[in-house]
């Protein structure tokens, strides 16, 4: 069954108070940053670009920075038990701490944001070394989690003053990520609208596509998820809640173990998922399972799509369609002991939605791991 082509909506007027240029980058906070940073680098093929700590100056944290393509991720750890950044991830486990957007001018989206009703957790704040400078500046989300505004126009460095460039990557082998697709908020029960409503008055976002537990639901659990997308589309985050159902889902094992809300998933985009998946799984990566008669349904379902089923099968890619294209994505198992983040790997091929017709079989992949868990 087709999905319908998105809407969107912008809040207030054509003026987009807060223009985005994309996503700058992720910080985690973790306990363990540089075993945490060789995961990222060995599995999913990141290079290290960058570092921060004792030896640049920085007394309280160490910080690894990864890329490949646009996707950059910020790893920082604790080095003392007394600081916000162990309390973290003693209350999180290793998560989303930061989601920084690029913008051109941070003080300003600071001031807009905050006089809407953000609030404040840094005000605007310039950093500069011999490349030049870097202003920040950020406001609280769900949670723990912050946005941080990230204004790097009078900057030629690698990535922040105070950190030191890493020339070469040994240890990375790439596997074609190209950039942040969306990222996806789990929030606690009825407050979805509540984060949609901050979206759309705090940042200028609109509602971009929406689920209801008709739409995500099985025989055990459902859920209810809101996209919300900034101005030009580049920044799009679906906000989820819990919703009835017969036992525990996916959302409230999440809340449980993370602790609150927070980010949920990543998706990362690539031009190639055949490559991509199969690169990932040779380095070590886990993905989700769907059954065979998955398969046997999809070329009816989905109709004629470039991939051959047999290669999408053998990988555990899943496929959608709606009235601009075809979508094919991914998601790996929990990248945490505790079951909370995972990733998911797509590529668009004109679609521009989530892949409805894949809930099903996706919840149903998610249930059969939370029931070895103990957590159904």
């Amino acid at each position: 069954m087709a999905t319908h082509a998105p809407t969107f909506t912008q809040s207030e007027s054509n003026t987009d108070f807060l223009p985005l240029k994309g996503t700058d980058h992720v910080e985690f906070y973790v306990g363990n940053a540089r075993q945490a940073a060789y995961f990222y680098r060995a599995a999913f093929g990141m290079a290290l670009v960058a570092y921060a700590g004792p030896e640049t100056g920085q007394r309280d944290r160490a910080s690894y920075v990864l890329q490949q393509g646009k996707v950059r991720f910020v790893l920082t750890t604790a080095l003392r038990s007394d600081s916000e950044i162990a309390r973290h991830v003693d209350r999180h486990g290793d998560g989303v701490r930061a989601i920084a957007l690029w913008v051109d001018d941070a003080r300003k989206s600071w001031l807009e944001t905050t006089r809407r009703g953000a609030r404040s957790v840094q005000e605007p704040k310039e950093f500069s070394d011999d490349d030049g400078s870097v202003v920040t500046a950020s406001i609280a989300a769900y949670g723990d989690t912050v946005h941080t505004f990230v204004e790097r126009g009078n900057y030629s460095g690698t990535f922040f003053p105070g950190y030191r460039p890493i020339k070469e990557d040994f240890v990375a082998r790439p596997v074609g990520l190209i950039h942040i697709d969306h990222m996806v908020g789990n929030v606690g029960w009825n407050a979805m609208n509540e984060w949609v409503d901050f979206y759309r008055d705090v940042m200028g976002f609109g509602l971009y596509q929406h689920f209801d537990d008709n739409d995500i639901s099985t025989e055990y659990s459902a859920l209810m998820s809101k996209v919300m997308a900034n101005g030009n589309g580049y920044v799009k985050f679906p906000i989820n809640e819990p919703a009835e159902g017969r036992r525990k889902s996916q959302i409230e094992e999440y809340l449980d173990f993370y602790g609150g809300p927070g980010v949920q998933h990543i998706a990362l985009a690539t031009k190639d998922i055949l490559t991509t998946v199969s690169k990932m799984k040779e380095q070590g990566v886990e993905f989700l399972t769907v059954p065979h008669t998955y398969y046997t349904e999809l070329q009816n379902r989905i109709g004629k799509i470039d991939e051959p089923i047999e290669e999408l099968e053998k990988l555990g890619i899943l496929v959608d369609r709606d009235d601009e294209g075809y979508m094919l994505q991914i998601f790996t198992r929990p990248v945490e002991d505790r079951p909370t983040v995972f990733y998911e790997i797509i590529q668009r091929k004109g679609s521009r939605s989530f892949g409805k017709g894949n809930f099903k079989a996706l919840f149903e992949a998610i249930e059969r791991e939370q029931a070895l868990r103990g957590n159904l």
